[in-house]
Order: structure tokens, then sequence, then C-alpha cells
């Protein structure tokens, strides 16, 4: 009896638990739900949110070029020495045997298998001419970077490489990263870490020796980009503030445009040598060989689409809020009562869908939602990236407060000719940035807030368990 009334008591203590923690605000989302129905004061309605597709391995979707295009070896058929053992030269490439050859889609195969699959270039037989390829990844899409770019290499980490990145599809490119053994020599740049770079210089471009470095290559075979660093200027060191992270991706341009890409380009310059010289006598050393590289991204929607297809060669965002295009970039016909506005991830969880309205009707703000509360938030502070400008107004006659690039109106608030945001009726500032209930009695968790307050269980629901306390104690006396 005991026994049974032990096991009551831990069910009863759950349903309290659960029933108190039903009230609860979420206090992040991963924005992977674009619209839900719930009751508002007109009724069953549409809630519409801001969402983005799911982070994906983008090396399934990509097309890979090298230049020069005979640069992969094998055709001629060719012997190569080990790296560290000159005398050990027992390793053949030959493109038109499978089990010798090492074409270029061997970078991007399962890893794991043994022996180790890579992409080999030929031998650095013209030196003292350098040895120069160009590795180009293309996914013909805008792409977002969740996650750290990760190169392997299995004949040394090259001595002089740059990692490079296009967002018109290859027209134009900007480095990302220099890599060298020695930053003043190769490039004239003092050596950097990304450990060195702050908020404000988080946009800077570096060149690092942490990959390049050393003689122990088979210990350490990896040349990365750091992506998870970078965040964690925002979001922490665990990355365990997103909100704030979000919070500036979505009002400073540059800094998303510095994580987006639409094209990849690896310039590796100076193979691997081991040594201070380039022994002449064998130049069957050197030569470089990737077995593996890793992007980790989703499809740029512009927060308005959940999930993206790849069909035909070719991703593209299976568009909501009554947009469309590769992106989400526009509004569909008919539906351009406003102008078209990417998504918003403020306020915390479910952010502005910033949905695309009939021709017929006029801006209009979304009805309070009183089932779904937003989870109180602070804001994130503003922060002037040395490349990127400010996002703070300056004070002069007639300054431009808002638009729909740089300076976006936030949580909902729309921009009118430039010179003011339209707030809705719970939020104020000169960017729609503040909670209106801050100012108020009680603050966010008041009634009056607009924002779902942490309740206890009803009374009904306490009545409940009261009695049931009470039947529990009877049984337990028996």
């Amino acid at each position: 009896m005991r026994f049974q009334f032990a096991l009551t008591l831990q069910a009863l203590w759950t349903a309290v638990c659960q029933a108190a923690m039903q009230h609860y605000p979420a206090a992040w989302g991963h924005y992977d739900v674009c619209k839900s129905q719930v009751y508002s004061d007109e009724g069953l309605t549409w809630d519409y949110m801001a969402c983005q597709p799911e982070a994906a391995d983008m090396t399934q979707y990509l097309k890979v070029t090298l230049d020069p295009p005979n640069i992969t070896c094998g055709d001629p058929p060719e012997t190569y020495c080990a790296l560290e053992n000159p005398y050990m030269c027992n390793n053949e490439c030959d493109a038109t045997t499978e089990e010798l050859a090492h074409p270029p889609e061997l970078m991007f195969d399962i890893e794991g298998r043994n022996p180790t699959t890579f992409w080999q270039s030929t031998s650095w037989k013209k030196y003292p001419k350098a040895l120069l390829v160009n590795i180009t990844l293309s996914w013909n899409k805008t792409i977002e970077l969740t996650d750290d770019i990760v190169l392997t290499f299995e004949s040394g980490r090259p001595e002089q490489m740059v990692l490079e990145k296009s967002l018109d599809y290859g027209r134009s490119w900007q480095p990302y990263q220099f890599y060298a053994t020695d930053c003043l020599d190769a490039f004239t740049m003092e050596p950097k870490t990304v450990q060195d770079l702050t908020q404000h210089t988080l946009l800077d471009i570096i060149c690092t020796e942490d990959y390049s470095r050393g003689y122990v290559w088979k210990y350490d075979k990896t040349v990365r980009f750091e992506i998870k660093d970078r965040f964690a200027l925002f979001a922490g060191p665990r990355l365990h503030n997103m909100a704030s992270l979000y919070g500036q991706l979505d009002t400073t341009k540059n800094l998303r445009d510095f994580f987006t890409i639409t094209d990849l380009r690896i310039r590796l310059l100076r193979p691997a040598t081991g040594a201070t010289m380039v022994d002449e006598n064998n130049l069957s050393r050197y030569f470089y060989a990737i077995s593996d590289i890793k992007v980790q991204g989703r499809c740029k929607c512009n927060l308005h689409a959940n999930s993206c297809v790849f069909d035909k060669e070719k991703l593209s965002c299976e568009c909501e809020h009554n947009t469309t295009g590769p992106d989400c970039g526009r509004c569909k016909r008919n539906y351009q009562g406003r102008a078209w506005s990417a998504g918003s991830y403020l306020p915390i969880p479910k952010g502005t869908a910033n949905t695309c309205i009939p021709n017929n009707i006029g801006p209009v703000i979304r009805p309070n939602v009183s089932s779904l509360g937003v989870a109180n938030r602070k804001e994130a502070p503003q922060v002037a990236l040395s490349t990127a400008p400010s996002v703070h107004v300056a004070n002069s006659k007639r300054a431009r407060v808002c638009d729909n690039e740089l300076l976006r109106c936030q949580n909902g608030g729309v921009c009118v000719n430039n010179v003011r945001c339209n707030c809705p009726s719970t939020y104020t500032g000169v960017l729609c940035e503040k909670s209106r209930c801050e100012s108020e009695l009680g603050g966010c968790g008041g009634a009056d807030s607009g924002h779902a307050p942490m309740t206890p269980p009803s009374s009904p629901q306490l009545l409940l368990l009261v009695l049931l306390g009470s039947a529990l104690l009877r049984a337990a006396s028996c």
C-alpha cells in the first residue's frame, strides 16, 4: 500500500509540475514554423512567424570546378613519394584505374573508408614555377553559413592558401581568410587568430598561421574558417545567447552578408614542403591532396520559408508569407499591397513574418494573439562594426531614421518615408526596439503588458489537487 501511495504521489507531483510549467513562455525558438492556427479576439486565425530551413550539409548540393582543369593527377599516370619520407615512393595515381584515381568528387564522399579517399593534384614538377590551384564550390543559390568550414588535407596542409567568397555567383570575389606559415612574408599581414577579433572587428580579414605551421601533418590535417567562434562574440562561448546574435544579424546588414555566400573558392598557393628548402631532386613529394570538405549552412530564404528543395540540380526556397523567388525575395503577384521586406528574428522567439498583403489592403498590424505570449527579452546592444555603417541614427536635420536595409524597423514596425517607424501598440522607441511594458507599473510581467506572465495553476486546478491529496492521505492511513 505504501509503495502504491508513493507512486500515486509521484504522479500527482508530476501533474502539478506540468500544470505550472505549461504557462511558461518559450525563451528561444528555432524559427522552424512559418504559421500556425490560433485563437484570437477575432476567432480562429493564422499567426505568421519568421521561419528558416534547418541547417544541413551543403556539400550535397554544390558544383565543384578546378582551375586549371587538368590539375588533377593521373593523366598521365604518376608515382608520388611520401612527404615525410622521400624514399617511400609507392603511391600511384592513374585516372584510368578506379582504385588509383583521385577525382574531385572524392572531396565530398562518405568519410571513414579504409583506405581514405581523396582528391589529389599533379606534383610540383614545374618548380620553381608556383603550383597554383583554384577549387571553386558553387551552389547557384544564396547560402547562410551556420558552422565552421573545414578542409582535411592528406598531404600536409598548404604553406600558403586563401579562402574567398562570392555573393554574386562568382562574378566578384572577396577574401574570407589568409593562411600561411609566415603571414608577413606571404601576404604582408600581421599574423592573427580569431581570438584576436572583437565585436567591433568581427568583419576584419585576417591572416592566420594556426593551420600552416608545424611538421606534424599526420596528426593535424584540418584547416578551418571559424564561423562559430565569430558567432560566439555575440552569443557567448557556448552559443547560449543566440538571441543576442540574431538581434545583431537582424539589424546589421553587413554582418548578415558576412556569413552569406553563393560560392566559395579555395586558392592553393604553395604546398607543404616540410622543410625550409624544397628538394629539387624529388619534386614528386610536393602536391595537394584533400580528403574532405565540410560546409554547414542553410538556404537563405529571408525568413519566409522553412524548407528548401533541390530539384533539377538547383536549390530553391518553398516560400510562405505570400512571397516568391529563389530566395523569397519579392511579393507574389496581387500581393504587393506594401513593399516587400525580409522577415525579422525579433521579437524573440517567433520573430516578425512581414508578410506580403493583397493589393487592395493597406498596412495592417497583426492582432494580439492572447494564447501565444512573447517571452520577456533584453534588446541586444547595437555594435558599430569596423567595416559596416553604425545602426545608430545621427542627430541631424532630416536624418534618415529607417529603411529596409541597414536601419530596419524592429518587432513588426513599418518604416514611413524613411523618417519614422510606425510601431505596434506593444513597442516603442526610434526603431520599435523597446517593449512599451518596460516603463509601465509591474513591468513586462503585468496583466496589461501584452507579454505572457508566468502564471501558476488556476483555482480549479488547485482545488482538484487538494481533493486528490486528501484522498491519498486517507488511503495511506488505512
